[in-house]
């Protein structure tokens, strides 16, 4: 299509946080609560916000499901796209395109780099008639998370000359970078000790001639500083949240059902509220309160 990818509501979304110098926060959703609450927090501070589901919610929850979440994300009174993020089965990449996601992580970096390069560029070329823009992954960033494979930290950390070479070559909108950012559990030193925000700088110095974003992974433990500074004089534009919105929630609802007193309407209720909270506090810390129609 000729206005692709411009056209796409996560390539819109942003291109708007690049031009306004902020992030969107992308909520990591396993239900329709995270979902409902993270469209309820955005809506509230008139802020664009991405929904990313994993690919276990196509084998486990369906389609339908995907449907269910396009279509409410887009009936939102502000700008919210669907994602589907570490999509590392080549089987779900291509099943993936079937279904109405705006976005999709393409996620190869644990293969051999000429190999994630080919593929990645594949995946774009068909994204591209589907109208759906694409993120990779470049090095590899440690972890365990939903369809992740754990690894040590004996941390990949991605070349900023490979990845300007990278994006030229497979055509891809959004890179998640390789900064010493973690899926899961830090070792000692946590974040201020592993992350190599002059990496990230030069990064996106080699990257400012293109029109890539650039996403943030393995953002938990929040730390606020570390945070701004990426976003500010890295150019993350997309932050990837997930611990932090379900641990507040777990542990409202193990709270809740404890007391064995917790009506199932009022109990959604309240979990969505935490989630909210959570996800309004995600909101003004990546400062993408009030630029709902910069995304437009």
């Amino acid at each position: 299509m000729s206005s692709y990818p411009f056209n796409n509501p996560t390539y819109q979304i942003l291109k708007g946080a690049e031009q306004g110098g902020y992030a969107v926060p992308a909520f990591n959703c396993y239900n329709t609560d995270g979902i409902i609450g993270s469209i309820h927090a955005a809506e509230a501070l008139n802020s664009p916000a991405i929904i990313e589901i994993f690919p276990w919610s196509i084998h486990f929850q369906g389609p339908e499901f995907v449907k269910f979440a396009a279509s409410i994300c887009h009936a939102a009174k502000v700008p919210i796209s669907l994602h589907l993020d570490h999509c590392t089965i080549e089987a779900d990449v291509y099943r993936a395109l079937e279904l109405p996601f705006d976005s999709i992580m393409v996620d190869a970096s644990s293969q051999d780099p000429e190999e994630n390069v080919k593929f990645v560029k594949h995946i774009v070329d068909l994204a591209q008639k589907k109208g759906i823009t694409i993120e990779a992954e470049m090095g590899r960033i440690q972890g365990g998370e939903d369809g992740v494979p754990t690894v040590e930290m004996e941390a990949l950390y991605t070349e900023p000359e490979l990845a300007a070479d990278f994006v030229t070559r497979t055509g891809v909108h959004f890179l998640a970078p390789s900064i010493g950012n973690v899926h899961g559990p830090y070792p000692p030193g946590g974040p201020k000790k592993f992350w190599q925000l002059d990496r990230l700088i030069k990064i996106r110095q080699l990257l400012s001639i293109s029109d890539v974003r650039l996403v943030l992974h393995g953002a938990f433990p929040i730390l606020d500083d570390l945070m701004q500074a990426a976003i500010q004089l890295g150019g993350i534009r997309k932050v990837n949240l997930n611990k932090n919105l379900h641990d507040e929630y777990l542990n409202y609802i193990s709270t809740s059902t404890q007391t064995g007193t917790a009506e199932m309407t009022k109990l959604q209720e309240g979990s969505i509220a935490v989630w909210q909270k959570e996800a309004e506090r995600m909101i003004k810390l990546l400062g993408s309160e009030g630029k709902a129609s910069a995304s437009q």
